[in-house]
């Protein structure tokens, strides 16, 4: 009985390292995000206008005229001011603190919109060598902004940013396209 029992354990347990080689195959490994190489904070700052946004609790696809201002301050962090028109016509603000999270890079910042809530993921991914756009995502890919220093992108450089997002693995199709007024 003891031989039996030791064979019929020995085999489960073999199901299911089985089970198991099979399932972590077929779980796809995403390589985590890349941010630039680094960011100039000083040239950073100042107004961006939202071209498109993955949806988000936050955002509603009928906002439109969707910008944040971004203002160094003397300790380093840097005010976040983010404006919108809802589709009532009823502009809404909220006001951020954004702290240096990668010293070395610039690129990875931590975004508390409260005192009481922790701060939010806010990774520069992609930024143009004149800083003319920049896109910023989270580590868990759940948030994408595509901003730009003008009301709008040209479409090639749309197509050149959404190529660069599928080899990050975003899906550019669930992106959201804001409108600037």
């Amino acid at each position: 009985m003891k031989t039996t029992t030791a064979i019929a354990v020995g085999a489960g347990l073999g199901l299911v390292a089985a089970l198991g080689a099979v399932f972590l195959r077929r779980t796809p490994t995403v390589a985590p995000l890349e941010t630039v190489e680094s960011v100039d904070l000083l040239r950073y700052q100042g107004r961006w206008f939202e071209i498109a946004h993955y949806p988000a609790w936050f955002e509603h696809a009928s906002d439109k005229n969707t910008t944040a201002q971004y203002t160094a301050l003397p300790d380093g962090r840097i005010r976040v001011v983010n404006q919108t028109t809802g589709e009532n016509g009823r502009v809404r603000v909220a006001q951020a603190v954004a702290s240096v999270a990668d010293p070395q890079t610039n690129a990875k910042l931590k975004v508390k919109f409260s005192p009481f809530l922790p701060g939010g993921d806010y990774w520069i991914i992609d930024l143009a060598p004149d800083y003319s756009y920049a896109v910023v995502g989270d580590p868990c890919r759940r948030f994408l902004w595509i901003l730009s220093r003008t009301t709008q992108l040209p479409e090639p450089a749309f197509r050149q940013i959404s190529a660069r997002l599928i080899a990050q693995h975003y899906d550019p199709a669930r992106l959201i396209h804001t409108t600037q007024e």
